[in-house]
């Protein structure tokens, strides 16, 4: 029954005029977020923000970009559905399967990821991820933002929308890649320029690191069968979803 509730409000929800109101909120506060974490001063101790890719080094930027990138085509194409004939929505049809991509292999697996790692670390010990000093120029809503709000963006996402998801073998493999991307990413910083993105790093031996990579994989990819095994809970067959759409 809590089942058939979620999916019959779910579905009321996704009209298309209560959609596209709730996407475009959705993208402002999105597109807020990122602009306030552009716009961070750096502190004293983490001067290293403007060397070899300033904030691109931080997954928690890298997750808002992909989450405005996202609601950003989720409106594109709740405007496409609403103010264009059905002989000219192909372009919506090609954004679909972008769209369901982005969400199911990054998105919400690296959204979940950044939030459940931060506020685990934070509340072990805050200087492994989130040094004291860093409070000096961020204050706590915009630590929020960064950390916190992407968790209800993801999960509204995950109850407005049926995404269809790759098979499980491209799911891996586009999980695999993006996060090996961004650990090779980090090694590259640490070679060339010394600093070690988290400080989580820099208090562990070579062991340690090895065992984060590791456990840190395998988390995502967790995350990425729970968003689907969710999708599966939610919406059932997606692809009977997508023909209705």
């Amino acid at each position: 029954m809590q089942r058939r509730g979620l999916r019959d409000g779910a579905e009321a929800l996704r009209s298309p005029r209560p959609l596209v109101v709730l996407h475009v909120c959705c993208f402002l506060w999105a597109l807020f977020s990122l602009c306030q974490n552009v716009g961070l001063p750096n502190s004293a101790r983490r001067d290293s923000d403007d060397t070899y890719g300033g904030r691109w080094k931080y997954l928690t930027f890298i997750n808002q970009i992909l989450q405005t990138l996202l609601f950003g085509i989720c409106v594109i194409i709740d405007f496409i559905l609403i103010f264009t004939t059905a002989r000219k929505r192909s372009v919506s049809s090609r954004l679909l399967p972008v769209k369901d991509f982005i969400f199911s292999v990054l998105v919400f697996p690296v959204g979940l990821f950044v939030a459940v790692m931060f506020w685990t670390l934070y509340a072990y010990n805050r200087e492994l991820i989130y040094p004291e000093e860093l409070d000096e120029v961020n204050s706590s809503w915009l630590n929020h933002t960064m950390h916190t709000t992407i968790l209800p963006l993801l999960f509204v996402e995950l109850i407005a929308c049926p995404h269809k998801y790759p098979g499980k073998l491209n799911g891996v493999i586009g999980v695999s890649i993006f996060g090996s991307s961004y650990l090779i990413w980090m090694l590259w910083v640490n070679y060339a320029s010394g600093i070690w993105v988290y400080p989580i790093l820099e208090a562990l031996d070579i062991a340690g690191r090895m065992l984060l990579f590791v456990t840190s994989y395998l988390e995502l990819l967790a995350f990425y069968f729970l968003g689907e095994k969710l999708t599966a809970l939610l919406w059932g067959d997606t692809q009977k979803h997508k023909k209705q759409a």
